[in-house]
């Protein structure tokens, strides 16, 4: 079988190109969001996986789970990833759809892990600085990782800069092993 983000490019392309001719970015990915927590939901999961229920019956489970939420061309799109089924890549088309989407914005995704709770002037410090080096707006995701020990690790895109205190004493062990 094809890899998920191989069968979810074509999907998240196309809601891009209509939620952008729409104007409703926003909306999309919110929609898109819940919809992929729906598809997540273990229940959910073994009947989208169940030959014995029709495409349509599956598409009828989401539109009702998310009734009043979803406008008409987002049930629509619901119901041709039914029909072709590929409810399950929905977590994936999310994904594909919000990177089309910050491309277009302007805005990169960093990950920032820490051996520390930052306080938000920290956290809104750091944006800061990743902001002016980047030349793009960065919408950061900030986590605790205690075993860094110290210092942070920032995953930015394929970049990778790890300024933890485990890096560091990694990199000096190698350097006295030479």
């Amino acid at each position: 079988m094809a890899e998920p983000s191989t069968i979810a490019r074509p999907y998240a392309e196309a809601a891009f190109r209509l939620a952008d001719a729409r104007g409703a970015l926003a909306d999309w990915s919110a929609a898109l969001a819940n919809l992929a927590a729906v598809a997540g939901d273990e229940r959910v999961r073994a009947t989208i996986g169940d030959p014995n229920v029709p495409a349509a019956r599956v598409a009828g489970l989401f539109l009702s789970i998310l009734a009043g939420k979803l406008s008409g061309e987002l049930e629509n799109f619901v119901r041709v990833l039914a029909e072709n089924g590929r409810l399950e890549v929905l977590a994936e088309i999310r994904s594909q759809f919000d990177a089309l989407k910050n491309d277009r914005e302007g805005v990169v995704e960093a990950e920032i892990h820490t051996a520390f709770e930052l306080e938000p002037a920290q956290t809104a410090d750091l944006v800061a600085r990743l902001e002016k080096k980047t030349g793009r707006k960065v919408q950061a995701r900030v986590s605790v990782d205690r075993s860094l020990i110290g210092g942070v690790k920032l995953v930015i895109g394929d970049k990778v800069i790890d300024g933890s205190a485990r890096a560091q004493l990694a990199a000096l062990g190698n350097a006295l092993k030479a």
